[in-house]
């Protein structure tokens, strides 16, 4: 087996100079085979407020470039253990949201054909539907480990039935989710009606939500987070807007109340001994950031995932 090809070097090549691929890794047609691709979908079609994450794919890369080899969070060079590359974007129509979501599954299919793991960079939430049904193909029923302030399992939005609110509801609906092992993680703010958490149940649900981990703790929520997935297959999905407004302004359905950036990321390492057979980290709309706020949050993310799948490869 060859070395993995890491990162340029920041020493040699200034980090604001060259491609901005996601933490300046090579393309994927520039290495031989991948463990890890991380990818874009510039798609937000399926938005019901603020338009423009079609555009954050672009600004996370960006904001990635500082991004360094060595994580010593997790005591790991996930860059080193395994080769991740940057498979580029997914191109999607922009006028069609059910013939976006088969662009989308068909092209996810095609890059884990070979046990290449995804971790992609929406979009809006809208990705995880054909995302899912694609690592459901390879593995069965996954685990969600669904972080976000909305539950995002309605029904519907205005008669359509995929939208960036609806992806949980129609992947429990086709059985790609474990009902006993998924949770949702950051809840908070209204909904509509008391029913919205009965449907959520119904449909393999847990909560932890963010008044919980405010008043429990972080040890705790994760504690009752990993009770829940126990040794199922994780499909990890990370909506930015699970953080506080004041940590990710740039989103589309900001909500009060929400996490920290630092909580975030302990909670994606609590994670690293688990089975992770894929990702997304998604809703980053540029238009409404500030000083790359929400796009460095975003990128330390996916940065954080990555590490953690170094930690346990997974196999079919």
């Amino acid at each position: 087996m060859t070395e993995p090809i890491g990162p340029a070097d920041a020493s040699r090549s200034p980090r604001y100079a060259g491609l901005a691929t996601f933490a300046r890794l090579p393309r994927i047609e520039d290495v031989e085979h991948a463990d890890i691709a991380v990818v874009g979908v510039p798609f937000d079609s399926g938005v019901s407020y603020r338009p423009g994450a079609r555009f954050g794919p672009a600004h996370v890369r960006e904001a990635s470039r500082l991004l360094r080899p060595y994580n010593p969070a997790q005591d790991v060079s996930p860059f080193a253990v395994q080769q991740v590359v940057d498979a580029g974007d997914i191109a999607v129509n922009p006028f069609d949201i059910g013939e976006a979501v088969d662009e989308i599954e068909r092209a996810a299919t095609a890059l884990t054909e070979g046990g290449t793991r995804l971790v992609t960079i929406g979009g809006d939430h809208t990705i995880a539907l054909p995302l899912l049904r694609a690592a459901a193909k390879r593995h069965g029923p996954v685990a969600v480990v669904h972080f976000d302030a909305h539950l995002d399992t309605w029904d519907t939005y205005f008669g359509a039935p995929v939208t960036h609110g609806t992806p949980f509801r129609r992947a429990s609906e086709e059985g790609l989710i474990d009902r006993s092992a998924s949770v949702h993680v950051g809840i908070r703010g209204p909904l509509y009606d008391r029913e919205d958490l009965r449907d959520d149940e119904c449909l393999g649900f847990a909560i932890v939500s963010s008044v919980d981990i405010e008043t429990e703790g972080v040890a705790a929520a994760i504690e009752r987070m990993r009770h829940r997935i126990g040794d199922a297959p994780v499909y990890l999905s990370i909506d930015i807007d699970v953080l506080d407004p004041a940590h990710a302004p740039g989103t589309g359905t900001p909500e009060a109340g929400g996490l920290t950036s630092r909580e975030l990321l302990r909670m994606v390492r609590a994670l690293a001994d688990l089975r992770l057979v894929g990702a997304d980290v998604v809703e980053v709309a540029p238009a409404y950031d500030h000083a790359q706020v929400t796009a460095i949050a975003a990128s330390h993310v996916a940065y954080e995932i990555v590490s953690a799948m170094g930690a346990r490869p997974v196999t079919a």
